[in-house]
């Protein structure tokens, strides 16, 4: 029989059935809680209740698909770098990583409890000593953190590698061979090639006001301080003052500055306001607080600070680091507002030499990134220098603002492990019974080594080019960590409970 009505719009338009007989596999209840392939906004709630109809839309589908193919190259290209993949356990001991974790009770070890592994670190650190010189794995870690955006509540996924023998630069190369060829592989947006920008975590602060910095973004944030210290605006004086130049800015109205003032006091920011003036196309200071603006101050805004003609100048005043902050915030808003976001592009930088330790909320010494990394002077620095001047061998690799790896030149010698828990307030004898593990490891001849994890969540993320991480999760949870579908997590029975020696405290609100 010849074909008459073919549809080359879609996939199967060149098949055609004739039926004599129709059989119903499964049925269908007549009305959908949602329309699957549809641009109409659903809501999230339902669509992640519904989740197994959801993954029928055409993009979602697709995305995971992709998320597959994903995998199996970075499985390709690590096994081709001479990795070994090994898996380490899930039922771990807590650690403190930064994150809150996840405990299970033991039935068989009454009022002791697991963590679930924020990341395999010291399983990965264990298999260097035992002699796996390149170990890899697609990890799964667990944070009881707050999602966002692009953070997935509870549990993501990481290519976790370590290596013996290798320094901060070796494993750059890995992370520079790695991701761009995956980029490259499923996009069609231009990928920076190796070797990535070296930021210092002291400069990104000063220049972006974050230590994920979306290089797309052309505005940099620039110290004024001293412009305005004899300056007669109070609102300045004492304050660390930030500034931001924006080219052309002078050609928007006063309601973009107004917006941009309410965008500066929101929750969200926390400005106590924003300053600005226009240096207008004939050189006039206009707008803002343009009546403190002198005309020596003006000369040395446009000598020292490239602000030329026809364009303004956004300024904040505030404590050092609130002031670093804020600026940060209102950089990345305006690249939005004004457009200024390069497009179809990935923009890959390192953040290098992160401080070692931080100063806590309570005011106590405490590390401001992976303990377990080693710190730059070794035994000598944490003897002698102040903890808070003292840089680790700790490094982000960052993505269009995302931060898409974080790694370190690992600890390999119990002296100095010992030392740098000692100024965070652990005693020896703390990290015998918390990380015993390795402690008794490094007795027994440690290779020096080092590693990173390129979180494959965000990385698939990005290359779908997906506003939201839940997009290229089969079954996420949702803002509130709650999985509509599963309807967890849920409560459990008496039984269960005594089973793991658990009795519940009744809340008080």
């Amino acid at each position: 029989m010849e074909r008459t009505n073919k549809n080359m719009k879609i996939p199967t338009g060149e098949i055609e059935i004739i039926a004599s007989k129709i059989e119903i596999l499964g049925k269908c209840k007549s009305t959908l809680p949602f329309e699957i392939n549809t641009d109409q906004e659903v809501r999230e709630d339902l669509r992640l209740e519904y989740r197994f109809l959801d993954l029928r839309n055409e993009k979602l589908h697709q995305n995971l698909l992709l998320r597959s193919k994903i995998l199996k190259t970075l499985r390709d290209k690590m096994d081709e770098l001479g990795f070994t993949e090994i898996q380490t356990p899930i039922l771990a001991n807590s650690s403190p990583e930064g994150a809150r974790d996840y405990l299970v009770p033991s039935r068989l070890n009454p009022g002791e409890f697991y963590a679930l592994p924020q990341a395999p670190q010291q399983f990965k650190q264990l298999l260097m000593v035992a002699g796996f010189n390149k170990y890899y794995q697609i990890a799964p870690c667990f944070r009881d953190e707050d999602p966002r955006a692009d953070r997935a509540p509870g549990e993501f996924y990481q290519l976790d590698f370590e290596m013996s023998f290798s320094t901060q630069e070796d494993v750059f190369k890995v992370m520079e061979e790695v991701v761009p060829y995956t980029f490259e592989k499923y996009s069609n947006w231009k990928v920076d090639k190796g070797p990535f920008v070296r930021i210092p975590y002291k400069e990104a602060m000063e220049k972006y006001g974050i230590d994920k910095p979306d290089l797309r973004n052309p505005l940099v944030i620039q110290d004024v301080t001293k412009l305005f210290e004899k300056s007669d605006f109070k609102a300045f004086q004492g304050k660390t003052v930030k500034a931001i130049v924006v080219p052309k800015g002078a050609e928007q109205g006063r309601k973009f500055f107004d917006k941009m003032g309410e965008f500066a006091q929101s929750d969200e920011v926390g400005a106590k306001g924003l300053a600005w003036i226009k240096i207008e196309q004939t050189g006039e200071v206009t707008g803002g607080i343009s009546k403190f603006i002198t005309e020596e101050m003006k000369q040395k805004l446009q000598k020292d600070y490239q602000a030329e003609n026809n364009c303004a100048i956004f300024f904040i005043a505030e404590q050092f680091e609130t002031a670093q902050k804020i600026a940060g915030l209102i950089r990345i808003e305006l690249g939005k507002r004004l457009d200024l976001i390069e497009k179809g592009v990935y923009r890959f930088c390192f953040i290098v030499d992160f401080p070692m330790y931080e100063l806590s909320d309570e005011g106590t010494i405490d590390f401001s990134h992976n303990p377990f990394s080693m710190p730059q002077g070794g035994l000598e620095a944490l003897q002698n220098e102040n903890p808070l001047d003292i840089l680790a061998y700790q490094y982000d690799l960052v993505c269009n603002g995302y931060e898409m790896a974080s790694g370190a030149v690992r600890n390999h010698n119990p002296e100095i492990m010992v030392k740098a828990f000692e100024l965070a307030g652990y005693s020896e004898e703390d990290v015998k019974n918390r990380f015993g593990a390795l402690y008794n490891a490094f007795q027994y001849g440690t290779p020096p080594h080092a590693g990173a994890a390129p979180g494959v969540d965000r990385m698939i993320m990005l290359i779908t080019d997906s506003q939201n991480i839940r997009e290229i999760i089969a079954f996420p949870k949702n803002k509130k960590a709650r999985d509509l579908l599963m309807k967890a997590p849920s409560k459990v029975d008496e039984k269960q409970l005594d089973d793991v020696h658990i009795q519940l405290k009744k809340l008080t609100k």
